[in-house]
């Protein structure tokens, strides 16, 4: 770090770190709430914020965010530690209780360098939470006195270093922003293909329920606590499969096999609509539908994708889900087998194609997002220099 340097605990620099409101929410016009969800990629989303009743809770003034404020989310799993910083004139505006604002001191920071410095130790705060039964949570004496910034002394230095990084990452969004767009192009050009398969059926084709092209239909049940572990072990060897999509929906292992024949899982709950092919024995958990084909009308892959093509509806309110009676009358049409085996190698190879392509574009998204902590490392090390615009993005 450059001699000119100085490192302070982050509530030595700061006029005010303080959690937000406890909103009296209305319907009608009023004060606007920033929650959670309004944080996100170091932005702030105001469509997502609501309305608080200032008539019937006034809102002490130093809780509205002013220009150069910091909002921190402090509570909560997977939303914590996530910063966005105040640039422009905000609208009369607070937070709710589940947000930090951390106003810096003007005579220390040129607004957006501190906005940056806190970026910098966001994965850091999010480290932090503590908490139990799932909610964690950042104790503002913990923000105030366990985190440190370096800064220049000079002002100008200050303002020099963020015009370097606005257009670092300016450049980075917008490298982010092509491989996400051919990200998303690659997945609709298989997409399309597929639903042009089923919607360019030939005169040889026909057309039956699930149902009927299906042995077996049916949901999964509990899982055997004392006849299951998370592990795979000697006993326990056969794989619990449930709705999630993390590991294929692996839950854990049993030593019993409910379903034996190659089929078809699809999840019924969360992630709705989720299929997957099952070739080995498993036990299929509650809310996970399964479908045996009838292989002797239909290709067990063809089946997968002809499902894949179908817009799986749910039922629910709260909590969406799927049923079997719901998808038992879902039309599936077919042409004959070999005819099936033909259209599934041409859809495997395109898939295995596309796989790659978005496997690609999604290396440069996890790429491009080390580069911007790089920057930014280098930045708060006192080491970047202009030659950190020479970015391949």
């Amino acid at each position: 770090m450059k001699q000119d340097w100085e490192v302070r605990k982050l509530g030595d620099v700061c006029e005010l770190i303080n959690r937000g409101v406890s909103p009296k929410y209305t319907e009608t016009n009023g004060l606007i709430v920033l929650n959670q969800k309004c944080i996100r990629n170091h932005e702030v989303n105001y469509d997502l914020a609501r309305v608080h009743d200032n008539k019937v809770k006034p809102v002490n003034s130093e809780k509205l965010i002013k220009i150069g404020d910091v909002l921190i989310n402090s509570t909560g799993t997977g939303t914590l530690g996530r910063v966005a910083q105040i640039r422009d004139e905000p609208n009369e505006a607070t937070v709710d209780s589940h947000i930090t604002i951390v106003r810096p001191l003007p005579n220390f920071f040129y607004n957006e360098f501190f906005g940056y410095a806190l970026i910098l130790i966001e994965e850091k705060i999010a480290e932090r939470g503590e908490g139990c039964g799932g909610q964690t949570e950042l104790a503002r004496n913990t923000l105030k006195n366990e985190f440190y910034i370096s800064f220049p002394k000079s002002i100008q230095e200050q303002q020099a270093i963020v015009s370097i990084l606005d257009e670092a990452f300016a450049a980075i969004a917008q490298a982010k922003a092509n491989a996400e767009q051919n990200l998303q192009n690659a997945k609709e050009l298989f997409e399309s293909y597929l639903q042009s398969v089923f919607e360019n059926k030939g005169d040889d084709w026909e057309e039956k329920a699930l149902g009927e092209v299906c042995e077996e239909l049916f949901a999964g049940g509990d899982v055997p606590k004392e006849n299951s572990s998370k592990i795979k072990t000697n006993k326990f060897y056969i794989p619990i499969f449930s709705n999630g999509e993390k590991n294929k929906g692996l839950y854990g292992y049993t030593n019993v096999a409910r379903v034996i024949k190659p089929s078809i899982t699809i999840s019924a709950r969360g992630t709705i609509g989720y299929s997957v092919i099952r070739e080995e024995p498993f036990y299929p958990a509650i809310r996970l539908i399964v479908l045996i084909p009838k292989i002797d009308i239909i290709n067990l892959s063809f089946l997968k994708f002809a499902i894949s093509s179908i817009d799986i509806t749910h039922s629910g309110s709260s909590i969406p889900q799927l049923t079997v009676p719901m998808i038992k009358g879902y039309p599936i049409p077919y042409p004959p087998l070999k005819e099936q085996q033909v259209i599934v190698e041409k859809l495997d190879a395109l898939s295995t194609e596309t796989k790659q392509l978005e496997a690609i574009y999604q290396q440069k998204i996890n790429d491009l997002a080390e580069l911007k902590k790089s920057i930014l490392q280098k930045a708060f090390a006192g080491e970047l220099n202009t030659s950190a615009l020479e970015l391949e993005v």
